[in-house]
Parts: structure tokens; C-alpha cells; sequence
């Protein structure tokens, strides 16, 4: 399992550069400063778990076990829900839709990084 999530990492890294660049090419002229910061905060955290999730897939190879594994598809949902909610969050503020909630899903993402932290050091941990 530790391949698939070098690779959703690989992929998932891509992706946060280009929406990195997006934002500061185009969505720039586009978007409110408040709103931009969104965008980019939603980025950065994404870009911070691509590491969280490289280093799951290298250490899964001299920890294996099921506490890694939760950890990799913690780091995974929290990229979309927490990330995922900002970038719609973003959209709907652009478009002027009425749909505030999704902001409300946003800690469900933060939860889920906080807890894959967790589980990446429980799974080192008990390993000694």
C-alpha cells in the first residue's frame, strides 16, 4: 500500500502547484484578497500534507501495519474536506451563491489531518 500513496502524493503534489500557480496568476485578478487568502491557505495545507503523506508511504515500508495505513487516508480526507471546502467555499463566494455551510465542513478536514498526525505517530510508536 505504501506504493499508492507515494503516488497519490506525487499526484496530489502536481495538483497543489498548479492550483498554487492558478491562484497567482489568475485568481488574483479575480478574486477579493479575503477570498484569495482562502484559496491559498486551502493550497499550502494541501501542499504540507503531501509531505505528511510521502513520508506515510516511506515509513510503511519499515513500519507496516493498519495504524499507518489509517494514517495515509486521514492525511487523504482531510486534503478533501478540509482543502476540498475551501476551494468550493472560494467558488461560491465568486459566484455569490447563498451556500455559506460548506464552511462548516472545513474542521471535519482539520480533524482528520490532527488525527492522521496521530495515528502516524502512534503507528512509530508502537512499534519499538
Amino acid at each position: 500500500m505504501h506504493k499508492g500513496f507515494l503516488q497519490a502524493a506525487a499526484i496530489i503534489g502536481a495538483l497543489s502547484v498548479v492550483l498554487g500557480a492558478f491562484a497567482a496568476h489568475s485568481l488574483k485578478k479575480t478574486l477579493p484578497a479575503d477570498t484569495l487568502q482562502v484559496f491559498e491557505t486551502a493550497v499550502r495545507y494541501q501542499f504540507y500534507h503531501v509531505f505528511a503523506l510521502l513520508a506515510v508511504g516511506i515509513l510503511y515500508k519499515d513500519f507496516p501495519g493498519i495504524t499507518l495505513l489509517w494514517a495515509g487516508w486521514l492525511f487523504i480526507t482531510g486534503m478533501i474536506l478540509f482543502c476540498g471546502s475551501l476551494y468550493f467555499l472560494c467558488y461560491i463566494k465568486h459566484q455569490e451563491l447563498n451556500m455559506n455551510w460548506v464552511g462548516a465542513i472545513t474542521p471535519f478536514g482539520g480533524a482528520a489531518f490532527i488525527a492522521g498526525w496521530v495515528m502516524l505517530f502512534w503507528g512509530i510508536f508502537k512499534q519499538n
